[in-house]
């Protein structure tokens, strides 16, 4: 009965210490993804900002500038691009929408965001675009991928519709999680100006005034390593209106303000990342290494069985091979009776 045990033991060791490496390097990447249907709203606010007055072509500051970030799977064309490509696809639509203290539109920027559902690398398909102008991006934008390295990305800014490093910048603590804090500094850049703006106003009215927009922000991302999802984001932004070919010109600031995600949203953004970091580890931590540990005891106890089983079967055959004659016998030959004779 050991040694059925013991065999029975070492073939639970085994399954055991062959599924964790299975669980960390076949099950996760198929099993942690992106939601190819997530919607999201993110808000953002600059307080005590500059904002240009299109009426006047003047900066004034205002109390409050809000920053809505919406975000939106759209599933029906992933699945298209999935069977044009054969790759898991995540299709995002977002939204970035400006607005004044008044609640009034400042601007409006859509994105198209096409990307691999577990590496959140690009995937060039679907129509990826900004404001309707077809991009191509190069490295990520919006989240990190799973198990971020401590290291530098390359990341998509919709601005200036180019990539370049943001760089780590150490750990952090921040609302209870051990975060990575990632910085990118955007230089002095002239970029298009948005389709939509206030009281009709059109690119080619800008251009027609003989002004261009130029733009340059400090990015700052505090990122779950586990989810690859920031927590939370805050930039340093600045726009101006330049006077074309005419240098001398003093610009227009056009925004100046330091943008901050809402303490409600960091709230809700930090519960969300907890609950889903869980599944990340269940899989990459938690799982592989407490089935490496079970499959190891349960070798160690079948290691055990087999010994013992081993010893109990070299001492049935000592018994077997001396036939007896090592037993203690009485006088006259027969077994001890109890009590003594009379």
């Amino acid at each position: 009965m050991r040694r059925r045990a013991s065999l029975v033991l070492l073939a639970f060791a085994v399954f055991f210490a062959v599924l964790a490496p299975l669980l960390r390097w076949y099950a996760f990447p198929r099993l942690a993804k992106v939601p190819a249907d997530r919607y999201q709203t993110v808000v953002l606010e600059a307080k005590d900002a500059t904002l240009i007055d299109y009426s006047t072509l003047e900066p004034r500051k205002v109390s409050r500038i809000t920053m809505v970030e919406t975000l939106r799977g759209n599933t029906e064309r992933a699945r298209e691009v999935r069977d044009e490509t054969g790759r898991d696809v995540v299709v995002w639509d977002t939204l970035t929408f400006v607005a004044g203290p008044d609640g009034a539109m400042v601007s409006k920027i859509p994105e198209r965001y096409v990307f691999d559902a577990h590496s959140q690398q690009p995937v060039h398909e679907g129509g990826e675009h900004v404001d309707g102008a077809p991009v191509r991006r190069d490295g990520i934008e919006f989240k990190w991928p799973f198990l971020v390295r401590k290291r530098d990305y390359q990341y998509f800014d919709m601005q200036t519709r180019t990539s370049a490093p943001i760089h780590y910048r150490g750990t952090r603590r921040f609302h209870g999680l051990d975060v990575y804090y990632f910085e990118q500094t955007v230089p002095w850049t002239r970029v298009p100006v948005p389709q939509a703006l206030p009281l009709g106003l059109t690119p080619e009215a800008i251009r027609q005034l003989g002004l261009e927009r130029w733009y340059t922000t400090k990015r700052m991302f505090w990122v779950d390593p586990t989810t690859g999802a920031p927590v939370n984001g805050e930039e340093i932004h600045q726009e101006e209106m330049r006077w074309t070919g005419h240098p001398e010109k003093k610009p227009i600031t056009a925004f100046a303000g330091h943008v901050k995600m809402r303490p409600d949203y960091v709230d809700s953004t930090v519960a969300l990342v907890t609950s889903q970091r869980r599944l990340v580890l269940l899989l990459t931590s938690w799982l592989p290494w407490g089935f490496l540990g079970l499959g190891g005891g349960l070798l160690a106890l079948s290691l055990v069985l087999e010994a013992r089983s081993r010893r109990a079967r070299a001492q049935t055959a000592d018994v077997s091979h001396d036939g007896g004659k090592n037993r203690t016998a009485t006088p006259g030959g027969g077994w001890p009776l109890r009590g003594d004779p009379p």
